[in-house]
């Protein structure tokens, strides 16, 4: 069997830009088609020298880590380590789907003239049975990435907060919310959601039980020593949601926010925005905190 190696080149040109252009999908990145396409003709240049045998270090697994890693931060340029480690774990997932998807077709489809050499199958089968595989690996990693991201990036949409207000430690919780970009507009400090409820321990109920009156310029149900001590720490924080174009918020400043993680403890200079309601009905989070203040 003849093995033309302008045909291996394209064909892995074709099956290394699908795979990073459907890992970009899942990360949801913005695609940019030049980097993807120097990445994949990198990949495809590895896998020639690989099944001509040119060079014996390139076979290593050292050697297919370190290329991984290039492909990857060719493709996506990864900002951070963070990142990149997320990149390269979902750039490998999503690898092992599309050859799993390829060994199954082949057993399918069976085709004729076939052989593996240097851990690289090759053949003359038709260009059409190139495209099947990657229509189908496409839809497959699709699929999956959809039924196993809620659980995969569970741990990246929430984050665990203490917050200090009046000597008193509350700790939650909380969303990280991309749709959050509350600012309290003299500060311009950012707004972390918390329900009332959560403060009743920091904060005179008379206060939190009274919000919307307070909102209103209302303080006839406040105590006069508590509305002494509290009227010049309030702050009015508007915002915008869906269905309620003009709200504010009642918002105090806390003596400190922490962002709690396994690595590190992460001080933050924001305002506690006060929510009359529950955030979630079965209670997974009790606050909600914007990205920013994340990174």
């Amino acid at each position: 069997m003849t093995i033309y190696i302008d045909i291996v080149l394209v064909e892995n040109i074709i099956m290394n830009y699908i795979i990073l252009f459907a890992t970009a999908i899942v990360l949801k990145i913005k695609i940019n088609h030049i980097r993807i396409f120097i990445a994949s003709l990198l990949g495809a240049i590895y896998s020639v020298i690989t099944y001509m045998g040119i060079l014996k270090l390139y076979s290593s697994i050292v050697m297919k880590i370190l290329l991984s890693i290039l492909i990857v931060y060719i493709a996506f340029n990864p900002q951070s380590l963070k990142k990149m480690w997320k990149n390269l774990v979902i750039f490998y997932l999503t690898s092992f789907v599309f050859g799993g998807v390829a060994f199954a077709l082949i057993y399918v489809i069976k085709p004729q003239e076939i052989l593996m050499k240097n851990g690289l199958f090759l053949g003359t089968y038709p260009l059409k049975t190139i495209l099947l595989g990657a229509i189908v690996s496409f839809l497959v990693i699709l699929v999956a990435f959809k039924i196993i991201k809620g659980k995969f990036l569970k741990e990246e949409m929430f984050c665990d907060l203490e917050i200090k207000i009046n000597n008193k430690i509350v700790k939650t919780t909380a969303m990280i919310d991309t749709g959050n970009c509350l600012k309290e507009p003299i500060t311009n400090n950012p707004v972390v959601v918390i329900e009332h409820t959560l403060l009743y321990e920091c904060i005179p109920k008379q206060i939190l039980n009274n919000l919307d009156n307070i909102i209103g310029g209302d303080f006839k149900e406040i105590p006069q020593e508590i509305k002494e001590i509290y009227i010049s720490k309030l702050k009015l924080i508007p915002y915008s949601s869906l269905g309620k174009q003009n709200g504010m918020l009642l918002g105090i400043k806390p003596e400190y926010v922490k962002i709690l993680t396994e690595e590190k403890e992460k001080k933050i200079n924001a305002i506690i925005g006060i929510y009359n309601k529950s955030l979630t009905k079965r209670g997974e989070y009790r606050a909600l905190i914007g990205v920013e203040c994340i990174e």
